[in-house]
């Protein structure tokens, strides 16, 4: 079982930035694709940003972000302390959501949520 512990979340004006983090339990974090996820109110959970396993080292693999997020968030991970981070910057008041960390293993049929980190962005 993996247990994933989000934080960083909060009120910030348009236009500021936040920093999310996601810390891993267990050893599986560095072979696993690992996403950050949001869902507003009255709507379906949606992907943000995801970033693959890296095949050597301690740092990330390919990574793949929502239209809306391009050029404004940034998915990282570092595999040795079991962590990815989503940089958050520009922010709209449309990025209101909870946001919610996801480790992926599709091989092994695994797939972990964490309890999710509310971010409120001001106009």
């Amino acid at each position: 079982q993996v247990q994933l512990v989000e934080s960083g979340g909060g009120l910030v004006q348009a236009g500021g930035s936040l920093r999310l983090s996601c810390t891993a339990s267990g050893s599986t974090f560095s072979v696993s694709i690992m996403g950050w996820y949001r869902q507003a109110p009255g709507k379906q959970r949606e992907l943000v940003a995801r970033i693959a396993p890296s095949g050597s080292m301690n740092y990330g693999g390919s990574t793949n972000y929502a239209d809306s997020v391009k050029g404004r968030f940034t998915i990282s991970r570092d595999n040795a302390k079991n962590t990815v981070y989503l940089q958050m910057n520009s922010l709209k008041p449309e990025d209101t959501a909870v946001y919610y960390c996801n480790a992926d293993r599709p091989l092994w049929g695994l797939n972990y949520w964490g309890q999710g980190t509310q971010v409120t962005v001001s106009s």
